[in-house]
């Protein structure tokens, strides 16, 4: 194993530690320790300018109670509901406080089941619900439902979030095999950037393009592929201003949407990407989306 691959390995361990151990440690002094060991930079919070430095800042001293309602993946759909319309909602299923009450026999053949508060762990997509492994589909649920997805990266909006499990209605887009998702980066409620992930599950990459449609040479955490072609959707214009509605008055939201046919579903909404601590290739793109943050007087 050569030094850099050493070192990384050792930052790995550290990072985990911090995770594991760093419950008492305050939220600045804890993303000061955790944003260098993950990016290899110092983290400035009194003169924040790349856009990842912006949203430790906006971890720290923008927060709102209402934010923790908009990353709730079930509060939220009645928050969408209100701003741009039910029809944009992906149908629910169901809501558990606890995944030993899901009836399993009253849902749909193929549906998708996960937790309300984190990004991805105890879910479970099923495509032929006659191959279930129930008791294992639970079991990753009540891990899902016991992570503190707030202790990870001091993600402030996840800390009050009340942990439930949702299903919802499984589908996919053109492809036929997936669900694209595309990611709209908005800057005190403008959409500036769009981030297509495609083969989240098999080799996760991921595409980013302006408001045009035109692609931009740059990666976030995953690579890009200008070879692969993701066709403008025909609805972009639309999705640009549902965004806008569901992004005024914030310094920076992400707004997630599905297309399927010619209809728009709402995903979620993410106040800070990859943690705020995403590697940017090249590194300029950093410094070039922070300049779009205007960050707010700090609130306490």
């Amino acid at each position: 194993m050569d030094l850099r691959k050493c070192l990384t390995f050792f930052r790995l361990i550290l990072i985990k530690l911090c995770i594991e151990f760093g419950k008492w440690i305050p939220d600045a002094t804890y993303l000061r320790i955790v944003y260098y060991l993950k990016t290899g930079a110092n983290l400035s919070l009194k003169h924040p300018k790349t856009f990842n430095e912006k949203l430790q800042w906006l971890k720290l001293y923008n927060r709102k109670s209402e934010y923790s309602m908009m990353v709730d993946k079930v509060a939220v759909k009645e928050y969408v509901k209100r701003i741009i319309g039910s029809e944009y909602v992906i149908p629910t299923l169901g809501v558990w406080d606890n995944p030993d009450d899901i009836n399993f026999d009253q849902l749909p053949k193929q549906f998708v089941l996960k937790c309300n508060h984190n990004s991805g762990n105890g879910m479970y997509i099923c495509k032929d619900k006659t191959s279930i492994d129930e008791r294992s589909v639970i079991s990753n649920l009540k891990k899902g439902l016991k992570e503190n997805y707030y202790k990870k990266w001091r993600e402030w909006p996840y800390k009050n979030v009340c942990r439930k499990v949702l299903a919802e209605k499984f589908m996919v887009d053109e492809s036929g095999t997936e669900l694209k998702d595309y990611k709209l980066f908005c800057f005190n409620g403008e959409p500036e950037i769009i981030e297509v992930d495609y083969n989240r599950f098999v080799n996760h990459k991921r595409n980013l393009y302006d408001k045009n449609w035109n692609f931009i040479d740059m990666s976030i955490e995953y690579p890009s592929e200008r070879e692969h072609f993701i066709a403008r959707p025909d609805n972009l214009e639309k999705m640009l201003n549902l965004a806008r509605k569901l992004s005024q008055g914030i310094p920076h939201l992400r707004v997630d949407f599905y297309s399927v046919g010619t209809q728009i579903y709402f995903g979620e909404l993410t106040f800070f990407h990859e943690a705020g601590m995403g590697h940017f290739y090249p590194n300029s793109w950093n410094i070039e989306l922070g300049k779009l943050i205007e960050l707010p007087i700090k609130e306490f």
